[in-house]
């Protein structure tokens, strides 16, 4: 059987104990079944993405907004409910 090292983050590692202890899992039987899934999946088990909000291209974009509206290039819209409701019902 071979041992496996790895550096967690104190308070992150506390928490995935807590819920594997809720599961009935160990830190070890968790980390064999993460193992058996990457095996199994060929792969990591679940997707990794970067969230699109903090896309180069997205942030540009919020940029160019904030800029539009402290240079009062834009401003907001302004809609009482009833506005909205006809909006919606429209």
């Amino acid at each position: 059987m071979a041992n496996v090292n790895v550096r967690v983050d104190d308070s992150l590692k506390q928490e995935a104990e807590h819920i594997f202890a809720e599961l009935g899992l160990s830190m070890s039987a968790a980390t064999n079944i993460f193992y058996k899934q990457v095996v199994r999946c060929g792969g990591i088990p679940f997707d990794l993405r970067i969230d699109p909000f903090y896309s180069a291209e997205n942030q540009a974009h919020l940029q160019k907004v904030i800029h539009d509206y402290e240079t009062e290039k834009s401003k907001p819209v302004v809609k009482t409910m009833k506005e909205l409701e006809n909006m919606a019902n429209e």
